[in-house]
This record gives structure tokens, sequence and C-alpha cells, in this order.
């Protein structure tokens, strides 16, 4: 009896630590915006001793902040739905159509789970510039595509083959194809897994660096990871800006994620975690 009560008081005391390792640097970020270089020297981590608006004001009121978080809404939104769209398709055809090489083809994708963008950003650079999609949106977005198809069929294919046999007879009887069965019966089934893949694929695009650094030459095309490196030159370093700027550009992400929690969290339950 002792022991079963204290479970739920020692899993909610590892929550509440873990949700504040969590908050401390996003708190400590949001406060260096309201500070003077000065005092981020000397108290980096308490409240400011007088609270500045003018960073965050400056960077609201800066073409920079803007161009750059719509950059980022571009690239975001472009590569969640390429990457939702044949993802979805690919993970249906795997968990629900037997055909030759069905094995294989799937492994193959898996293999991408092993082999971070880094490791082919030569080949990809060159790839790219032979295409011409060097210093381009879409130069960036197909890699990035390319590099989420891995995970979301994945998550996708766990969720579709935990879908009954029965589904697919009625659709059939009722003169369903293949596409019919897709888009009328498995689509609105799949909103929760179809969230959390939007949400992973979001953040991780959201917070790209490497590929917009690597193929993207114009800062007029930059997105916010970028478009930091403006508040930087060879001597001196605006960290309270850059600290402001960090605070504006995350909470269209933070907010994507609490509307879409609900979604996430059945998704990974009902299909992407199951045997």
């Amino acid at each position: 009896m002792v022991a079963s009560r204290l479970f739920p008081l020692a899993r909610l005391a590892t929550l509440i630590l873990v949700a504040i390792l969590v908050m401390i640097p996003l708190i400590t970020v949001a406060l260096g915006g309201f500070k003077t270089i000065g005092e981020l020297r000397t108290n980096p981590f308490g409240l400011p001793a007088m609270w500045d608006w003018t960073n965050y004001g400056g960077i609201l009121s800066s073409a920079i902040f803007w161009r750059a978080l719509a950059n980022s809404a571009w690239l975001s939104a472009a590569t969640v739905f390429l990457t939702v769209t044949f993802g979805l398709m690919a993970a249906f055809a795997f968990a629900q159509i037997r055909f030759l090489g069905r094995s294989f083809l799937f492994s193959y994708f898996l293999l991408g789970l092993l082999f971070p963008a880094a490791t082919a950003i030569l080949p990809l650079f060159v790839r790219i510039r032979d295409l011409g999609l060097l210093d381009s949106y879409w130069g960036v977005i197909l890699p990035q595509t390319a590099f989420g198809l891995c995970m979301s069929i994945v998550l996708l294919w766990g969720f579709f083959r935990q879908l009954p046999q029965e589904l697919w007879g009625a659709a059939v009887i009722d003169g369903c194809g293949y596409a019919g069965f897709l888009w009328h019966i498995v689509l609105p089934l799949s909103r929760p897994i179809l969230a959390t893949v939007s949400v992973f694929t979001l953040v991780h695009s959201w917070n790209a660096y490497l590929l917009p650094l690597t193929l993207l030459n114009s800062s007029q095309r930059y997105p916010w990871p970028l478009a930091i490196m403006q508040y930087a030159n060879d001597y001196s370093v605006d960290w309270n800006l850059i600290l402001a700027f960090i605070t504006l550009t995350l909470i269209p992400a933070v907010a994507f994620f609490l509307l879409a929690q609900r979604q996430i969290i059945a998704g990974l339950t009902s299909g992407a975690v199951k045997g």
C-alpha cells in the first residue's frame, strides 16, 4: 500500500523537476531580452533591475524580424505539407498494400534514421547546385522534406497497420479502391497521428540551421536562426537583442505545440508506440 501511494508522488516530483529544468533556460532567455549588455554580464540569471522594453520593441519594429519570420513560416509550411503528404501515401502503401519489394523499400527508408543531415551536406550541396536550386527556398524545402520522410513514415506506418481489416472489407463492398479508402476512411481516423507528424516536422524545420546556412546565400531569404547573425559583428555581439529575437521567434512554435498537444499525445499512444 505504501509503495502504491509513493509511486504517483515520485512520478509527479520527477515531472516537476523535468519541467523546471526545461523552463529555466526559456525563462532566462526571455528575461535576458529585458536587460542591458552590462546587466547581462553581471546578472545573467536574475530578474532585471529595470525592465527595458526597447529591445523587444526594436525587434518588433525591425524589418529583419518580420522578413525572417515570413521566410521561416514559408519554409516550415511547405516542408510540413510535402512531408505529411508523401509520408501519408508511402506509409499507407507499406502498411495496407502487398507488393514485391515492400520490405526492402521500407527498410531502405528506415536507414535514413541512422544518418543525420550533416553527413550528407557536401553531396547535397553539389546536387542542389547542379539542379539550379542553390540560394532558393525550394533548395531548402526539398532536402528538409527528404530527411523528414523517414520519421514520418515510421510514425504513420505504426498507426496504419493497427487499422482493422474489417474496414478495408467494408470499403471494398461499398466500391472503394485504395485511393477512396485512404481519402474517405483512413484520413478522418488519422488526425491525431497527422498532427503528431506535423508538429515534429514543423519544430525541426522551424529550428533548422545547418541546411539553410549551407544552401542559402542571400540574407533576404534567411530564416530566423540565420537572421540572428545580423545582430553580431566582428567587434561586438548584441546579446540582449539576440535573446529578445529568440524569444519572439519561439512563440509561434510553442503556441502551435500547445494547441496541438492533445492530438500529439493521442497520435503517439494510439498507434505509433504499439507493437
